[in-house]
Formats: structure tokens, C-alpha cells, sequence
């Protein structure tokens, strides 16, 4: 488990994942979102992780598991990871960029 709190990990989750669950889910649907991403056995990590999302954003805080605890904390850290490494100068909106990160939930064409 890291060493953040589940309180932060709350706050940066509710901040980074700006996708909504219905939102997630017809994203995942495209050719475009499974197009990035490594794989191993046809569906990409980031592909998997967004359908986790999708159940996790559905789900109570009070009723989340250590394992979804865990994950989301996975999802913080590649979503500020993917950021601060700075997306495409030009044609973000359909960069494998954006699309990586919107298979973790956040679409950094988004406000806030």
C-alpha cells in the first residue's frame, strides 16, 4: 500500500479521473481506445484499468476494497506521471497522449 492516506487519495482521485463512468465506458468502446497502450493478451493495461475505473467510480467510498484502494492509488500515480511528461505541442485531441490517459479516466481537454 503506498504511503498516501486514503483521504488524499480521495482528493487526487476526484481531481485527476475527470471522466464520468458512462463517459469511460463508451470511450472504451472505441477503436481509438484500444488502439494504445501495451498488451499482453490482446486488451492493454491501460484498457483493463479503465474498466476498473468505471466500477470503482460506481461504488461507494465506504464500501471500496483494500484491492480498489490500491488501484486507484495505481491510477493517481500514472495520471500524474503521464501529465508532467507534457502531451503532443499540436493535435492533442487525437493523440495516443490523450488517449492513453483518458483509458485511465482523465481527458486533459477537460477543465478542472
Amino acid at each position: 500500500m503506498s504511503s498516501k492516506s486514503r483521504d488524499q487519495i480521495w482528493d487526487e482521485w476526484g481531481e485527476l479521473v475527470n471522466m464520468a463512468p458512462k463517459e469511460l465506458e463508451d470511450w472504451l468502446e472505441t477503436e481509438e481506445s484500444k488502439s494504445v497502450g501495451d498488451s499482453d493478451d490482446g486488451e492493454s493495461t491501460g484498457h483493463k484499468s479503465g474498466r476498473r475505473i468505471v466500477t470503482i467510480k460506481r461504488t461507494n467510498k465506504d464500501d471500496l476494497s483494500g484491492d480498489q484502494w490500491d488501484h486507484m492509488a495505481k491510477v493517481v500515480g500514472y495520471i500524474k506521471r503521464h501529465l508532467s511528461q507534457g502531451g503532443p505541442d499540436d493535435d492533442v485531441e487525437t493523440s495516443n497522449w490523450r488517449y492513453s490517459l483518458m483509458n485511465w479516466g482523465h481527458d486533459p481537454l477537460k477543465d478542472g
